[in-house]
Protein backbone atom coordinates (compact mmCIF):
# COMPACT_ATOMS: atom_id res chain seq x y z
CA UNK A 1 0.00 0.00 0.00
CA UNK A 2 2.99 2.28 0.30
CA UNK A 3 4.18 4.62 -2.44
CA UNK A 4 7.89 4.62 -3.17
CA UNK A 5 10.16 6.20 -5.74
CA UNK A 6 10.50 2.80 -7.39
CA UNK A 7 6.71 2.51 -7.72
CA UNK A 8 6.57 5.96 -9.34
CA UNK A 9 8.86 4.82 -12.18
CA UNK A 10 6.37 2.57 -14.03
CA UNK A 11 6.80 2.69 -17.80
CA UNK A 12 3.82 2.95 -20.16
CA UNK A 13 4.26 -0.56 -21.56
CA UNK A 14 4.25 -1.97 -18.02
CA UNK A 15 0.91 -0.25 -17.42
CA UNK A 16 -0.37 -1.78 -20.70
CA UNK A 17 0.65 -5.25 -19.57
CA UNK A 18 -0.82 -4.60 -16.12
CA UNK A 19 -4.07 -3.62 -17.82
CA UNK A 20 -4.14 -6.84 -19.82
CA UNK A 21 -3.41 -8.76 -16.62
CA UNK A 22 -6.20 -7.23 -14.53
CA UNK A 23 -8.72 -7.27 -17.42
CA UNK A 24 -8.57 -10.83 -18.75
CA UNK A 25 -10.46 -12.71 -16.07
CA UNK A 26 -13.21 -15.26 -15.58
CA UNK A 27 -15.57 -12.86 -17.38
CA UNK A 28 -13.72 -13.77 -20.58
CA UNK A 29 -12.51 -17.31 -19.87
CA UNK A 30 -15.94 -18.45 -18.61
CA UNK A 31 -18.57 -15.74 -19.14
CA UNK A 32 -18.03 -15.55 -22.91
CA UNK A 33 -19.45 -19.08 -23.18
CA UNK A 34 -22.86 -17.88 -21.94
CA UNK A 35 -22.66 -14.88 -24.28
CA UNK A 36 -22.07 -17.17 -27.29
CA UNK A 37 -25.04 -19.30 -26.18
CA UNK A 38 -27.21 -16.15 -26.16
CA UNK A 39 -26.20 -14.65 -29.50
CA UNK A 40 -24.08 -17.14 -31.50
CA UNK A 41 -21.18 -16.02 -33.72
CA UNK A 42 -22.48 -12.44 -33.69
CA UNK A 43 -20.92 -12.16 -30.23
CA UNK A 44 -17.89 -10.77 -32.11
CA UNK A 45 -19.96 -7.66 -32.90
CA UNK A 46 -20.64 -7.25 -29.17
CA UNK A 47 -16.91 -7.45 -28.45
CA UNK A 48 -16.24 -4.69 -31.00
CA UNK A 49 -18.96 -2.53 -29.40
CA UNK A 50 -17.53 -3.20 -25.92
CA UNK A 51 -13.98 -2.41 -27.11
CA UNK A 52 -15.11 0.97 -28.53
CA UNK A 53 -17.04 1.81 -25.34
CA UNK A 54 -14.11 0.78 -23.15
CA UNK A 55 -11.68 2.81 -25.26
CA UNK A 56 -13.82 5.93 -24.82
CA UNK A 57 -13.87 5.48 -21.04
CA UNK A 58 -10.18 4.81 -20.64
CA UNK A 59 -9.31 7.63 -23.06
CA UNK A 60 -11.25 10.04 -20.84
CA UNK A 61 -9.75 8.64 -17.63
CA UNK A 62 -6.18 8.61 -18.93
CA UNK A 63 -6.41 12.17 -20.26
CA UNK A 64 -7.64 13.39 -16.89
CA UNK A 65 -4.75 11.50 -15.27
CA UNK A 66 -2.26 13.05 -17.70
CA UNK A 67 -3.67 16.52 -16.99
CA UNK A 68 -3.74 16.15 -13.20
CA UNK A 69 -2.77 12.86 -11.50
CA UNK A 70 -4.99 12.37 -8.44
CA UNK A 71 -4.63 9.57 -5.91
CA UNK A 72 -8.35 8.78 -5.80
CA UNK A 73 -8.56 8.22 -9.55
CA UNK A 74 -12.02 8.38 -11.10
CA UNK A 75 -13.84 9.34 -7.86
CA UNK A 76 -11.49 12.30 -7.31
CA UNK A 77 -12.22 13.55 -10.83
CA UNK A 78 -15.97 13.13 -10.21
CA UNK A 79 -15.60 15.13 -6.99
CA UNK A 80 -13.64 17.90 -8.69
CA UNK A 81 -16.04 18.04 -11.61
CA UNK A 82 -19.41 17.93 -9.81
CA UNK A 83 -18.78 18.38 -6.12
CA UNK A 84 -18.43 16.32 -2.98
CA UNK A 85 -21.65 14.34 -3.56
CA UNK A 86 -20.24 12.93 -6.81
CA UNK A 87 -16.98 11.74 -5.25
CA UNK A 88 -18.84 10.26 -2.27
CA UNK A 89 -21.42 8.34 -4.32
CA UNK A 90 -19.06 7.06 -7.04
CA UNK A 91 -16.55 5.88 -4.42
CA UNK A 92 -19.12 3.92 -2.41
CA UNK A 93 -20.84 2.50 -5.50
CA UNK A 94 -17.44 1.21 -6.62
CA UNK A 95 -16.55 -0.20 -3.19
CA UNK A 96 -19.85 -2.09 -2.83
CA UNK A 97 -19.75 -3.49 -6.35
CA UNK A 98 -16.14 -4.67 -6.13
CA UNK A 99 -16.65 -6.34 -2.74
CA UNK A 100 -19.55 -8.36 -4.20
CA UNK A 101 -17.56 -9.22 -7.32
CA UNK A 102 -14.54 -10.32 -5.28
CA UNK A 103 -16.76 -12.64 -3.27
CA UNK A 104 -17.91 -14.33 -6.46
CA UNK A 105 -14.33 -14.48 -7.75
CA UNK A 106 -13.12 -16.23 -4.59
CA UNK A 107 -16.01 -18.67 -4.74
CA UNK A 108 -15.27 -19.42 -8.40
CA UNK A 109 -11.56 -19.89 -7.63
CA UNK A 110 -12.49 -22.36 -4.89
CA UNK A 111 -14.73 -24.35 -7.26
CA UNK A 112 -12.01 -24.46 -9.95
CA UNK A 113 -9.42 -25.61 -7.40
CA UNK A 114 -11.58 -28.55 -6.38
CA UNK A 115 -10.97 -30.13 -9.81
CA UNK A 116 -7.55 -31.09 -8.43
CA UNK A 117 -8.37 -31.22 -4.70
CA UNK A 118 -11.99 -32.43 -4.48
CA UNK A 119 -11.94 -33.13 -0.73
CA UNK A 120 -10.83 -29.66 0.39
CA UNK A 121 -13.77 -27.50 1.66
CA UNK A 122 -14.68 -24.50 -0.49
CA UNK A 123 -14.42 -22.05 2.42
CA UNK A 124 -10.80 -23.13 3.04
CA UNK A 125 -9.82 -22.37 -0.54
CA UNK A 126 -11.65 -19.02 -0.38
CA UNK A 127 -9.82 -18.07 2.83
CA UNK A 128 -6.47 -19.07 1.31
CA UNK A 129 -6.98 -16.97 -1.82
CA UNK A 130 -8.13 -14.00 0.28
CA UNK A 131 -5.03 -14.15 2.49
CA UNK A 132 -2.74 -14.57 -0.52
CA UNK A 133 -4.32 -11.62 -2.35
CA UNK A 134 -4.14 -9.47 0.77
CA UNK A 135 -0.45 -10.32 1.18
CA UNK A 136 0.30 -9.18 -2.38
CA UNK A 137 -1.49 -5.85 -1.82
CA UNK A 138 0.26 -5.26 1.51
CA UNK A 139 3.72 -5.87 0.06
CA UNK A 140 3.20 -2.93 -2.27
CA UNK A 141 2.24 -1.61 -5.70
CA UNK A 142 5.60 -2.62 -7.17
CA UNK A 143 5.08 -6.29 -6.34
CA UNK A 144 1.44 -6.12 -7.51
CA UNK A 145 2.57 -4.71 -10.85
CA UNK A 146 5.21 -7.42 -11.33
CA UNK A 147 2.79 -10.18 -10.35
CA UNK A 148 0.08 -8.91 -12.70
CA UNK A 149 2.62 -8.77 -15.53
CA UNK A 150 3.66 -12.39 -14.91
CA UNK A 151 0.04 -13.56 -14.68
CA UNK A 152 -0.81 -11.59 -17.85
CA UNK A 153 1.90 -13.49 -19.74
CA UNK A 154 0.56 -16.82 -18.41
CA UNK A 155 -3.02 -15.98 -19.41
CA UNK A 156 -1.99 -14.79 -22.86
CA UNK A 157 0.09 -17.96 -23.26
CA UNK A 158 -2.94 -20.13 -22.49
CA UNK A 159 -5.02 -18.25 -25.09
CA UNK A 160 -2.21 -18.45 -27.67
CA UNK A 161 -1.96 -22.19 -27.00
CA UNK A 162 -5.66 -22.49 -27.80
CA UNK A 163 -5.23 -20.44 -31.00
CA UNK A 164 -2.38 -22.70 -32.16
CA UNK A 165 -4.29 -25.92 -31.39
CA UNK A 166 -7.42 -24.52 -33.05
CA UNK A 167 -5.41 -23.60 -36.16
CA UNK A 168 -4.01 -27.14 -36.30
CA UNK A 169 -7.55 -28.47 -36.05
CA UNK A 170 -8.75 -26.17 -38.84
CA UNK A 171 -6.00 -27.42 -41.17
CA UNK A 172 -6.77 -31.05 -40.37
CA UNK A 173 -3.58 -31.76 -38.46
CA UNK A 174 -5.52 -33.01 -35.42
CA UNK A 175 -7.59 -36.12 -35.82
CA UNK A 176 -10.99 -35.12 -34.52
CA UNK A 177 -14.32 -36.83 -35.23
CA UNK A 178 -16.26 -33.61 -35.75
CA UNK A 179 -15.79 -31.32 -38.71
CA UNK A 180 -15.58 -27.55 -38.63
CA UNK A 181 -19.00 -25.92 -38.36
CA UNK A 182 -18.83 -22.68 -40.30
CA UNK A 183 -21.85 -20.39 -39.90
CA UNK A 184 -23.14 -20.10 -43.47
CA UNK A 185 -26.35 -18.07 -43.14
CA UNK A 186 -27.70 -15.03 -41.33
CA UNK A 187 -29.69 -17.40 -39.14
CA UNK A 188 -26.48 -19.11 -38.06
CA UNK A 189 -24.73 -15.81 -37.35
CA UNK A 190 -27.70 -14.18 -35.57
CA UNK A 191 -29.59 -17.19 -34.11
CA UNK A 192 -31.58 -14.97 -31.72
CA UNK A 193 -31.65 -11.83 -33.87
CA UNK A 194 -30.94 -8.31 -32.67
CA UNK A 195 -32.54 -9.06 -29.30
CA UNK A 196 -29.96 -11.78 -28.61
CA UNK A 197 -27.14 -9.49 -29.72
CA UNK A 198 -28.42 -6.71 -27.48
CA UNK A 199 -28.90 -8.87 -24.38
CA UNK A 200 -25.42 -10.45 -24.69
CA UNK A 201 -23.59 -7.10 -25.01
CA UNK A 202 -23.24 -6.84 -21.22
CA UNK A 203 -21.03 -9.96 -21.13
CA UNK A 204 -18.66 -8.47 -23.69
CA UNK A 205 -18.34 -5.36 -21.50
CA UNK A 206 -17.64 -7.57 -18.49
CA UNK A 207 -14.68 -9.03 -20.41
CA UNK A 208 -13.16 -5.52 -20.50
CA UNK A 209 -13.90 -4.71 -16.85
CA UNK A 210 -11.05 -3.40 -14.72
CA UNK A 211 -10.03 -0.14 -16.36
CA UNK A 212 -10.96 1.84 -13.22
CA UNK A 213 -8.10 0.05 -11.44
CA UNK A 214 -5.83 0.92 -14.35
CA UNK A 215 -6.74 4.56 -13.75
CA UNK A 216 -5.66 4.25 -10.11
CA UNK A 217 -2.37 2.64 -11.17
CA UNK A 218 -1.71 5.32 -13.81
CA UNK A 219 -0.64 7.72 -11.06
CA UNK A 220 2.47 5.52 -10.65
CA UNK A 221 3.66 6.20 -14.20
CA UNK A 222 7.04 7.86 -14.54
CA UNK A 223 5.38 10.12 -17.10
CA UNK A 224 1.58 10.33 -16.48
CA UNK A 225 1.14 11.90 -19.93
CA UNK A 226 1.84 8.45 -21.43
CA UNK A 227 -1.33 6.99 -19.86
CA UNK A 228 -3.42 7.40 -23.07
CA UNK A 229 -0.77 5.52 -25.09
CA UNK A 230 -0.73 2.70 -22.52
CA UNK A 231 -4.52 2.38 -22.79
CA UNK A 232 -4.53 2.28 -26.59
CA UNK A 233 -1.90 -0.48 -26.71
CA UNK A 234 -3.72 -2.43 -23.99
CA UNK A 235 -7.08 -2.29 -25.77
CA UNK A 236 -5.52 -3.19 -29.13
CA UNK A 237 -3.90 -6.28 -27.58
CA UNK A 238 -7.14 -7.28 -25.86
CA UNK A 239 -9.21 -6.85 -29.02
CA UNK A 240 -6.81 -8.99 -31.09
CA UNK A 241 -6.72 -11.71 -28.41
CA UNK A 242 -10.50 -11.71 -27.93
CA UNK A 243 -11.39 -11.60 -31.64
CA UNK A 244 -9.00 -14.41 -32.62
CA UNK A 245 -9.86 -16.76 -29.78
CA UNK A 246 -13.65 -16.23 -29.77
CA UNK A 247 -13.72 -16.22 -33.58
CA UNK A 248 -12.07 -19.64 -33.66
CA UNK A 249 -14.43 -21.13 -31.07
CA UNK A 250 -17.57 -20.13 -32.96
CA UNK A 251 -16.38 -21.71 -36.23
CA UNK A 252 -15.20 -24.89 -34.52
CA UNK A 253 -18.38 -25.60 -32.55
CA UNK A 254 -22.08 -24.91 -33.07
CA UNK A 255 -23.36 -22.19 -30.72
CA UNK A 256 -25.88 -24.73 -29.31
CA UNK A 257 -23.07 -26.57 -27.49
CA UNK A 258 -21.94 -23.65 -25.32
CA UNK A 259 -23.07 -23.33 -21.71
CA UNK A 260 -22.39 -21.23 -18.60
CA UNK A 261 -20.45 -23.92 -16.71
CA UNK A 262 -17.60 -24.66 -19.14
CA UNK A 263 -14.95 -22.53 -20.77
CA UNK A 264 -15.64 -22.02 -24.51
CA UNK A 265 -12.08 -23.15 -25.23
CA UNK A 266 -12.55 -26.49 -23.50
CA UNK A 267 -15.87 -27.00 -25.36
CA UNK A 268 -14.25 -26.15 -28.71
CA UNK A 269 -11.41 -28.66 -28.23
CA UNK A 270 -13.54 -31.37 -26.66
CA UNK A 271 -13.81 -33.40 -29.89
CA UNK A 272 -10.03 -33.82 -30.11
CA UNK A 273 -9.71 -35.73 -26.83
CA UNK A 274 -6.70 -33.78 -25.57
CA UNK A 275 -6.50 -34.88 -21.95
CA UNK A 276 -4.35 -31.92 -20.88
CA UNK A 277 -6.76 -29.25 -22.18
CA UNK A 278 -9.19 -29.19 -19.20
CA UNK A 279 -6.26 -28.94 -16.77
CA UNK A 280 -4.52 -26.18 -18.75
CA UNK A 281 -7.63 -24.05 -18.90
CA UNK A 282 -8.59 -24.79 -15.31
CA UNK A 283 -5.18 -23.39 -14.38
CA UNK A 284 -5.81 -20.41 -16.66
CA UNK A 285 -9.17 -19.79 -14.97
CA UNK A 286 -7.52 -19.83 -11.53
CA UNK A 287 -4.76 -17.47 -12.69
CA UNK A 288 -7.29 -15.15 -14.36
CA UNK A 289 -9.58 -15.09 -11.35
CA UNK A 290 -6.79 -14.53 -8.86
CA UNK A 291 -5.19 -11.69 -10.80
CA UNK A 292 -8.46 -9.79 -11.27
CA UNK A 293 -9.36 -10.44 -7.62
CA UNK A 294 -6.02 -9.05 -6.42
CA UNK A 295 -6.31 -5.99 -8.65
CA UNK A 296 -9.85 -5.40 -7.32
CA UNK A 297 -8.58 -5.75 -3.75
CA UNK A 298 -6.01 -3.04 -4.46
CA UNK A 299 -8.74 -0.88 -5.97
CA UNK A 300 -11.20 -1.11 -3.06
CA UNK A 301 -8.53 -0.52 -0.40
CA UNK A 302 -7.17 2.50 -2.29
CA UNK A 303 -10.64 3.98 -2.74
CA UNK A 304 -11.59 3.47 0.92
CA UNK A 305 -8.34 5.10 2.10
CA UNK A 306 -8.97 8.20 -0.06
CA UNK A 307 -12.60 8.32 1.08
CA UNK A 308 -11.31 8.43 4.67
CA UNK A 309 -8.65 11.03 3.86
CA UNK A 310 -11.19 13.36 2.24
CA UNK A 311 -13.86 12.95 4.93
CA UNK A 312 -16.24 10.89 2.78
CA UNK A 313 -15.78 7.94 5.15
CA UNK A 314 -14.74 7.84 8.84
CA UNK A 315 -11.13 9.06 9.10
CA UNK A 316 -10.13 5.84 10.86
CA UNK A 317 -10.06 4.20 7.42
CA UNK A 318 -7.22 6.48 6.29
CA UNK A 319 -5.03 5.99 9.38
CA UNK A 320 -1.95 3.84 8.94
CA UNK A 321 -0.11 2.06 11.73
CA UNK A 322 3.57 1.38 12.27
CA UNK A 323 3.80 -0.83 9.18
CA UNK A 324 2.19 1.89 7.02
CA UNK A 325 -0.93 -0.30 6.67
CA UNK A 326 -4.52 1.07 6.78
CA UNK A 327 -5.65 -1.63 9.19
CA UNK A 328 -9.33 -0.64 9.55
CA UNK A 329 -9.72 -0.36 5.78
CA UNK A 330 -8.40 -3.88 5.33
CA UNK A 331 -10.60 -5.20 8.15
CA UNK A 332 -13.78 -3.65 6.70
CA UNK A 333 -12.92 -4.88 3.19
CA UNK A 334 -12.23 -8.41 4.39
CA UNK A 335 -15.47 -8.43 6.42
CA UNK A 336 -17.36 -7.38 3.30
CA UNK A 337 -15.68 -10.05 1.19
CA UNK A 338 -16.31 -12.69 3.86
CA UNK A 339 -20.00 -11.81 3.88
CA UNK A 340 -20.00 -12.00 0.07
CA UNK A 341 -18.31 -15.43 0.06
CA UNK A 342 -20.69 -16.77 2.72
CA UNK A 343 -23.62 -15.47 0.63
CA UNK A 344 -22.21 -17.22 -2.44
CA UNK A 345 -21.88 -20.52 -0.57
CA UNK A 346 -25.25 -20.52 1.18
CA UNK A 347 -27.64 -18.40 -0.87
CA UNK A 348 -29.55 -20.01 -3.77
CA UNK A 349 -27.40 -19.81 -6.93
CA UNK A 350 -29.83 -17.61 -8.87
CA UNK A 351 -30.07 -14.99 -6.12
CA UNK A 352 -26.31 -14.64 -5.82
CA UNK A 353 -25.95 -14.46 -9.62
CA UNK A 354 -28.42 -11.57 -9.55
CA UNK A 355 -26.29 -9.78 -6.94
CA UNK A 356 -23.06 -10.18 -8.94
CA UNK A 357 -24.82 -9.08 -12.13
CA UNK A 358 -25.97 -5.99 -10.24
CA UNK A 359 -22.41 -5.39 -9.05
CA UNK A 360 -21.11 -5.54 -12.63
CA UNK A 361 -23.75 -3.06 -13.75
CA UNK A 362 -22.77 -0.70 -10.94
CA UNK A 363 -19.22 -0.64 -12.33
CA UNK A 364 -20.63 0.42 -15.71
CA UNK A 365 -22.57 3.23 -14.01
CA UNK A 366 -19.21 4.50 -12.75
CA UNK A 367 -17.88 4.32 -16.31
CA UNK A 368 -20.64 6.72 -17.35
CA UNK A 369 -19.64 8.96 -14.41
CA UNK A 370 -16.05 8.94 -15.72
CA UNK A 371 -17.25 10.12 -19.13
CA UNK A 372 -19.45 12.79 -17.52
CA UNK A 373 -16.52 13.99 -15.38
CA UNK A 374 -14.30 14.35 -18.45
CA UNK A 375 -16.84 16.72 -20.00
CA UNK A 376 -16.06 19.22 -17.23
CA UNK A 377 -12.44 18.36 -16.46
CA UNK A 378 -11.08 18.42 -20.02
CA UNK A 379 -11.12 21.08 -22.70
CA UNK A 380 -12.90 19.11 -25.42
CA UNK A 381 -13.72 20.03 -28.98
CA UNK A 382 -16.84 18.80 -30.73
CA UNK A 383 -15.05 15.60 -31.79
CA UNK A 384 -14.02 14.77 -28.22
CA UNK A 385 -17.51 15.43 -26.86
CA UNK A 386 -19.09 13.24 -29.55
CA UNK A 387 -16.61 10.44 -28.83
CA UNK A 388 -17.46 10.36 -25.12
CA UNK A 389 -21.20 10.64 -25.83
CA UNK A 390 -20.92 7.63 -28.16
CA UNK A 391 -19.11 5.75 -25.37
CA UNK A 392 -21.93 6.55 -22.92
CA UNK A 393 -24.58 5.44 -25.44
CA UNK A 394 -22.80 2.11 -26.04
CA UNK A 395 -22.63 1.47 -22.28
CA UNK A 396 -26.34 2.31 -21.91
CA UNK A 397 -27.14 -0.09 -24.77
CA UNK A 398 -25.34 -2.88 -22.88
CA UNK A 399 -27.04 -2.00 -19.58
CA UNK A 400 -30.53 -1.83 -21.12
CA UNK A 401 -29.91 -5.17 -22.87
CA UNK A 402 -30.06 -6.91 -19.49
CA UNK A 403 -33.82 -6.26 -19.48
CA UNK A 404 -34.27 -8.70 -22.39
CA UNK A 405 -32.83 -11.79 -20.69
CA UNK A 406 -34.32 -13.57 -17.69
CA UNK A 407 -30.93 -14.28 -16.05
CA UNK A 408 -29.82 -10.62 -16.20
CA UNK A 409 -33.10 -8.77 -15.66
CA UNK A 410 -33.29 -9.12 -11.84
CA UNK A 411 -29.69 -7.92 -11.55
CA UNK A 412 -30.64 -4.71 -13.36
CA UNK A 413 -33.31 -3.84 -10.80
CA UNK A 414 -31.07 -4.86 -7.87
CA UNK A 415 -28.36 -2.53 -9.21
CA UNK A 416 -30.88 0.32 -9.29
CA UNK A 417 -31.82 -0.49 -5.67
CA UNK A 418 -28.14 -0.32 -4.60
CA UNK A 419 -27.65 2.97 -6.43
CA UNK A 420 -30.89 4.29 -4.92
CA UNK A 421 -29.75 3.45 -1.37
CA UNK A 422 -26.33 5.03 -1.91
CA UNK A 423 -28.04 7.99 -3.59
CA UNK A 424 -30.33 8.43 -0.57
CA UNK A 425 -27.37 8.37 1.82
CA UNK A 426 -25.55 10.84 -0.44
CA UNK A 427 -28.56 13.19 -0.32
CA UNK A 428 -28.65 13.08 3.49
CA UNK A 429 -24.87 13.64 3.69
CA UNK A 430 -25.11 16.51 1.22
CA UNK A 431 -27.62 18.25 3.48
CA UNK A 432 -25.28 17.72 6.43
CA UNK A 433 -22.30 19.12 4.49
CA UNK A 434 -24.40 22.14 3.47
CA UNK A 435 -25.34 22.92 7.10
CA UNK A 436 -21.73 22.51 8.20
CA UNK A 437 -20.55 24.86 5.46
CA UNK A 438 -23.07 27.51 6.55
CA UNK A 439 -21.84 27.23 10.14
CA UNK A 440 -18.22 27.63 9.03
CA UNK A 441 -19.06 30.67 6.89
CA UNK A 442 -21.34 32.30 9.50
CA UNK A 443 -19.92 35.77 10.30
CA UNK A 444 -18.84 36.75 13.81
CA UNK A 445 -21.43 38.89 15.64
CA UNK A 446 -20.60 42.57 15.77
CA UNK A 447 -20.32 44.47 19.04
Amino acid sequence: MSSTAEEKSMKWWQLSLFGVGCTIGTGFFLGSSLAIKMTGPSILIDFVIAAIGTYCVFDALSKMTAQEPLKGGFRSYAKKAYGRWAGFSSGWVYWCSEVLIMGSQMTALSIFSRLWFPKVPLWLFAAGYAVLGLAVVLIGVGVLNKLENILAVLKISAILMFIVIAALALFGVLDGKRGIEYPNSMGDIFPHGIKGLWSAAIFAFYAFGGIEILGLMATNLKNPKEAPKAGKVMLFLLMVIYALSIGLTVIMVSWHRFNAKESPFVIALDAYHLSFVPHIFNGALIIAGFSTMTASLYGVTSILVTLGEEGDAPQIFSRKGRLNIPLMTLILTMLGITASVVSALFMPNNIYEYLTTAAGLMLLYNWIFILASSMRMLKLGMGGKMKYLIGAVLILIAVSGTLFHETSRPGFFISLAFVGIIGGITFIMNLKWGRHKKKVLKPWPTA
